[in-house]
């Protein structure tokens, strides 16, 4: 079922201040902004049939989907992105309709979202990304990311541990969180470090959002 007309220029509008909020809505052209909306208009018709998230209200995806991922957006530094337990293409999908220069490779173990990342690929002509349906610890690139960017790891530990053999050498580890893990970082193993932390300003939500990158100690 399609977004209806009234409802999706409501989107567009929360979408447009949104961007402005964050301070990213100059960099993207009137075609990157139609092809935001036309993923949150995918991802609400194939929720109906998939469960692809728990969010069902469009004006909420704007806000909890498309804002959360691209609150990030200043912080991707690399060409070669790695968005681990990707779920329906977050931030993934986002990012790589912001940086269609960039190369994004989108993984998860969950059939039906990877189907629908393959839908979205096809009927959006994403040609940045890159789909792979399995496990972190089973994937093998030809080429190690130098970026590695998850909201979906219950823990650093847990993401430091099943992406590393993913990363770089001298790449770096990008963990969406909620509140700020001062105990999850005092945990940290003793090869990683804290280089910086970003309290994120989402509009739309007073959840507290944080983006912490780490990389390995040389």
């Amino acid at each position: 079922m399609s977004i209806d007309p009234s409802l999706l220029e409501k989107c567009r509008s929360r979408l447009i201040n949104g961007l402005n909020a964050i301070g990213i809505q100059s960099s993207l052209t009137d075609s990157q902004y139609q092809q935001l909306l036309d993923y949150i208009q995918l991802l609400h018709k194939w929720n109906r049939a998939y469960n692809l998230t728990a969010i069902r209200d469009p004006l909420q995806m704007i806000d909890k989907h498309l804002l959360d991922s691209l609150s990030v957006a200043p912080y991707i530094n690399s060409e070669r992105v790695i968005d681990v337990g990707t779920g329906p293409g977050l931030p993934g999908i986002p990012l790589s309709i912001l940086y269609p220069h960039k190369r994004f490779t989108l993984l998860d173990s969950n059939g039906k979202k990877t189907r629908f990342l393959q839908q979205v690929k096809m009927e959006m002509d994403l040609q940045n990304i890159h789909i792979h349906n399995g496990r972190v610890e089973s994937h093998q690139p030809e080429e190690l990311y130098e970026e590695v960017i998850s909201r979906a790891f219950a823990s650093l530990q847990d993401m430091l541990t099943w992406t590393q053999s993913i990363c770089a050498e001298k790449g770096r580890f990008l963990a969406m969180k909620g509140q700020y893990p001062a105990e999850e970082l005092e945990q940290l193993p003793p090869e990683y470090k804290l280089l910086e932390s970003h309290r994120l300003d989402v509009p739309g939500t007073d959840a507290e959002r944080h983006l912490l990158i780490i990389t390995k100690v040389c």
